[in-house]
């Protein structure tokens, strides 16, 4: 009777190709017919549980591509011998020399193991990937994109070598300097008309002296001068001060006496169209001119040159307003205060000399306009409670009503024209307040011409009725 079973080789023999063996049993007798065969060779082994038997001999087996007959220690061998190299050609070639190897007899010597290193950390290796050198990165750690040195190079200046074809011999001796180009007509008036006029405010000619020294004036330079007295023609009587002093600092430093000269000349030529803006500028130019030669800026013969050579009326004008003022100066005149002092600049004994004085010129005159314009002139608008003050201390040492009501008018006209701020006018009558026991000492009748006069106040509106109740009395 014939029983046939099928087993699968690979459940008792680890090969990797599929070997179906179909085992027939007749009479106690063991056969085995090989089905198929697909690379490797059919082995022999014995079955723990299912007692039977698997032959190999006349067996021709296939072990890299030749075909050996061999028994199954032989075959085995083979086997591992082939593993191997399929193992060693696997890795890479900058593991090599690290990993498994044969040795000449065939057996398979375990290097030290490499870890799997990731396809980004292959991409940001420095190392080189010929599979030649050490292993060291390129170039020292110093190669690579965007890699500009080895950290902690400090790099010199390299030596010229005179084999290079591109040496040029002229280069050894060139001097690099950063170049200002010169200013012309349009630059020249937007770059230097700010200069002067920041200058008003502050006054500082040593700043105005650092800015024009960075600026390549070039043949503009003469024309400096020109610029600043035709600004400080419409300008306030101190501004015109302070382009005199402007001038003078300026000559030697950064203008020459040429240049000055140049520009006063200039200033003769235009002098028609300057007229035409301010009317008095003739005279002014004059002033300045005198000014100039006081100062030692122009010569004592610039005036003299210009005799018999003048066609232009205003030209005639300004050189004549020069010669009267110079001949005046060697009678005693200083031409130096000719401008005044303006504001801040003037000390304060001064200014209120100059008050007392307008207010007994216009005791005199009566002018109350020309009082105004005087005041105004003074340049002072927050030392007007000053002015306040002397005019009431005026009306309190004086006998006759003219002055009281002439000061009135005044402190009238000028709290309506706004000259005087509620403010100022304030601190004027607070001032008085406070010194009226003093003043009393001198003009036993004080508290009493004071209190008329603050009523007086209060009815032409020229104060509010906060101030009149704070008059103090006897």
């Amino acid at each position: 009777m014939l029983s046939c079973t099928v087993y699968r080789f690979g459940d008792f023999f680890p090969s990797p190709s599929a070997v179906f063996c179909v085992y027939v049993q007749i009479d106690n007798m063991h056969a085995c017919q090989e089905v198929g065969d697909l690379s490797d060779s059919i082995v022999s082994g014995e079955e723990d549980n299912g007692g039977f038997i698997i032959s190999n001999k006349n067996i021709n087996n296939e072990i890299n591509g030749n075909w050996v007959a061999s028994s199954s220690n032989s075959i085995h061998e083979a086997r591992l011998k082939a593993k191997a190299k399929r193992r060693l050609r696997k890795n890479s070639s900058r593991d090599s020399g690290r990993g498994d190897s044969l040795s000449d007899n065939g057996d398979v010597v375990r290097g030290t193991s490499v870890a799997p290193t990731s396809p980004k950390s292959k991409l940001l290796d420095r190392k080189s990937r010929l599979g030649k050198g050490r292993g060291l990165p390129k170039k020292g750690g110093a190669g690579g994109k965007g890699v500009w040195g080895r950290s902690g190079e400090v790099y010199e200046p390299e030596a010229v070598d005179e084999r290079d074809p591109n040496y040029d011999e002229d280069q050894e001796n060139c001097v690099y300097e950063t170049v200002v180009p010169p200013l012309d007509e349009r630059d020249f008036e937007k770059t230097v008309t700010p200069i002067v006029q920041e200058y008003f405010e502050h006054g500082d000619t040593n700043e105005v002296a650092e800015l024009l020294a960075e600026l390549n004036l070039g043949p503009m330079r003469s024309v400096v001068p020109s610029l600043a007295v035709a600004l400080a023609l419409e300008a306030k009587a101190s501004h015109r001060e302070l382009t005199s002093r402007l001038l003078a600092d300026l000559c030697g430093p950064v203008l020459s006496h040429s240049d000055m000269e140049k520009s006063f000349d200039k200033l003769l030529r235009e002098l028609p169209d300057l007229v035409l803006d301010t009317p008095g500028a003739a005279q002014l130019v004059g002033q300045f001119i005198a000014r100039a030669v006081s100062d030692q800026i122009l010569s004592k013969t610039y005036i003299e040159g210009y005799k018999g050579k003048v066609d232009c009326e205003y030209a005639r004008a300004a050189l004549d307003r020069a010669a009267v003022l110079l001949k005046m100066s060697m009678g005693g005149l200083r031409i130096d205060s000719q401008w005044g002092t303006g504001g801040g600049q003037q000390p304060v004994i001064q200014l209120i000399k100059e008050m007392n004085l307008l207010l007994k010129e216009y005791i005199l005159s009566g002018d109350s306009k020309e009082a105004e314009r005087c005041l105004r002139d003074l340049e002072v608008p927050h030392f007007h409670h000053e002015f306040v003050y002397e005019a009431i201390v005026m009306v309190l040492e004086s006998n006759g009503e003219k002055t009281f009501k002439m000061v009135l008018q005044l402190l009238k006209s000028l709290s309506v024209s706004s000259i005087i701020t509620v403010d100022q006018m304030r601190r004027g009558y607070q001032r008085v307040y406070m010194d009226i026991a003093e003043i009393n000492i001198d003009v036993p009748r004080a508290y009493f011409i004071l209190e008329q006069f603050v009523d007086k106040s209060f009815g032409m509106g020229i104060i509010d009725v906060k101030l009149r109740d704070l008059c103090p009395c006897r």
